[in-house]
C-alpha cells in the first residue's frame, strides 16, 4: 500500500524497528564530520567556549546534541573538555589536531580546578570562577536506547529539553527529519506516494493550502523562476550548494563504492534554472528548527546539514539512502537510512522568526578556517627535525582537508542561530 512519503519516513527512521532506533546506529552506515576527525569537535568546542563567554560564563552552561546518534561527538567533546570520573578540570586528552593552535582562554588550556578557586591574595572574581569542565553539561537527544557504555556525564533523552542557556548542536538531524515530496503536473503539484516495502512511487492528491505557500515561497515551480530578493536575516560567504538530480519519479542512484560514504556526497550535476519538475517540502523540517530553536533560553543553536538555497535547489529532488557504507535507493523500509538534503534558507528564517535575531549562513569550510582548522600541510623541515611529528601533522592535515573539501563535508552548511546573544568573533565573520 503507498504512502505519502513523510508517514513512510518517520515509520522507517523512528518507528520501533526504526533505522536510527533499532541496530547499531547510523555510524555503520555513513560518513560524518564527527567521524573524519577530531578536529571537528576541537572546533566546535572552541564555538561552545565563544558562547560561555557571550553568556557571561554561567553556573551551568548547556550543550544539546540533538540527533546524537550513539552519542559519538558528546564523547568527543567530553573528552577533549576533561570531564571524564578523576580529572581536576584538566583535559584527559587534548582533542586538538595540531593544527588548531590553543588561544589564551580556549578549552586547550582550561584552568585546573585548584587554580580556579580563589586565595586570599587573589580575591578577584575571575579566579573564583569554576572552570568550564566543572559548569558544563552534555545531553544527547535521540529515540534510541541510551548505550551502555555511554559515559554517565551524559544525559540521555528522547525529547529537545526546555531552558537550555548554552549550545544546541544539529549535526546531520535535519536532513532526517520525515518530509513530503512533490511532483509538478498540469494541474499543479501533487504528492508523491510510496510503497515502503519496494519503493515504488505513485501520483497522490493536490498538496494541502499550507504545503502549496511553502511551495511558492521557497520551491520555485516551472512558472516561477527562481527568485533573486535577498534575506535581510541571510549572511552568505558563498552560494554554492552541495545536491544531487534525478529526473522523473525517482530512479536510483548509483553506489558510490564500498567505503563509508559522506552523505554530503554530491550527485549529479544539476542546471541551476532548470523547471523543477519534484520538490522536498521542507515546512515539517521548519518547525523542527524552529521548535528546537524556541527551547533556548540564552545561547546558540547550530545546525550543520548538507542543503541548498532558493536560487539553486535541485531539480528533481534530492531523497536517497544509505546502507552499510554505500549510497542505495531510498527504499523506506526502515533497514536504509532516507535522506534529503535541507532547503537551509527555509529553515534558517523559522527560526530567526523565533529567536528573533539575525542568523548567520556559511559552508562548513569557512567556518572551521574562522575556528582555527585550516587544514595545511606542517612545514617540510619537520621531516627532518621531528619526523614522528611530521607524520602525525600530516595525518592531521588529511584529516582536516577531508572536513574542509567542497566536493565534501566541506560543502555543508553551517546555520548558526543566536538567541539573546551576539554573534561573536567566532560566529560572525
Amino acid at each position: 500500500m503507498s504512502i505519502p512519503w513523510r508517514d513512510a519516513m518517520s515509520h522507517a527512521l523512528y518507528g520501533p524497528d526504526g533505522f536510527f532506533v533499532a541496530g547499531s546506529g547510523p555510524a555503520a552506515h555513513f560518513r560524518t564530520s564527527v567521524h573524519a576527525s577530531p578536529a571537528f569537535a576541537t572546533a566546535l568546542l572552541r564555538l561552545i567556549s565563544e558562547v560561555d563567554s557571550a553568556l557571561g560564563h554561567p553556573d551551568r552552561l548547556d550543550v544539546v546534541d540533538v540527533g546524537a546518534g550513539r552519542g559519538e561527538l558528546l564523547r568527543a567533546l567530553l573528552a577533549s573538555v576533561g570531564v571524564e570520573v578523576g580529572v581536576s578540570g584538566e583535559p584527559a586528552r587534548s582533542g586538538r589536531s595540531g593544527l588548531i593552535p590553543p588561544r589564551a582562554g580556549s578549552p586547550e588550556t582550561l584552568t585546573s580546578t585548584a587554580s580556579a578557586r580563589p586565595s586570599p591574595d587573589d580575591p578577584s572574581p575571575v579566579a573564583a570562577r569554576p572552570s568550564l569542565a566543572e559548569r558544563i553539561r552534555f545531553t544527547a537527544v535521540e529515540y534510541a536506547r541510551r548505550p551502555e557504555d555511554l559515559p554517565a556525564e551524559i544525559n540521555w533523552t528522547s525529547e529537545v529539553p526546555a531552558g537550555i542557556t548554552g549550545v544546541l548542536l544539529a549535526t546531520e538531524w535535519l536532513d532526517n527529519v520525515p518530509l513530503d515530496v512533490a511532483v509538478h503536473t498540469e494541474d499543479g503539484w501533487r504528492y508523491v506516494l510510496v510503497d515502503p516495502e519496494s519503493g515504488a512511487e505513485t501520483l497522490g492528491d493536490l498538496v494541502s493550502p499550507d504545503d502549496l505557500d511553502w511551495l511558492r515561497k521557497w520551491w520555485p515551480s516551472p512558472e516561477s523562476p527562481p527568485s533573486t530578493d535577498g534575506d535581510p536575516g541571510l549572511e552568505l560567504t558563498s552560494a554554492d550548494a552541495t545536491s544531487g538530480s534525478e529526473s522523473g519519479f525517482r530512479a536510483a542512484r548509483p553506489a558510490q563504492g564500498s567505503s563509508l560514504t559522506a552523505r554530503s556526497r554530491p550527485g549529479c550535476p544539476e542546471t541551476p534554472h532548470s523547471a523543477h519538475r519534484r520538490a522536498e517540502i521542507g515546512r515539517t523540517r521548519d518547525e523542527a528548527w524552529a521548535q528546537a530553536v524556541g527551547k533556548i533560553s540564552r545561547g546558540l543553536a547550530l545546525a550543520v546539514d548538507y542543503g541548498h538555497l532558493r536560487e539553486a535547489r535541485p531539480v528533481d529532488g534530492t531523497l536517497t539512502g544509505y546502507r552499510g557504507g554505500r549510497q542505495v535507493p531510498p527504499v523506506p523500509d526502515g533497514t536504509t537510512d532516507v535522506t534529503a538534503h535541507v532547503s537551509m534558507d527555509s529553515v534558517a528564517s523559522a527560526g530567526a522568526a523565533v529567536a528573533r535575531c539575525a542568523y548567520s549562513l556559511v559552508l562548513q569550510r569557512e567556518a572551521l578556517r574562522a575556528l582555527g582548522a585550516d587544514g595545511g600541510r606542517p612545514p617540510l623541515s619537520m621531516a627532518g627535525t621531528d619526523p614522528a611529528g611530521y607524520v602525525r601533522a600530516l595525518a592531521a592535515a588529511s584529516q582536516v582537508a577531508e572536513l574542509t573539501d567542497p566536493a565534501g563535508l566541506g560543502g555543508h552548511w553551517w546555520l548558526r542561530q543566536p538567541v539573546g546573544i551576539p554573534l561573536g568573533p567566532a560566529v560572525a565573520r
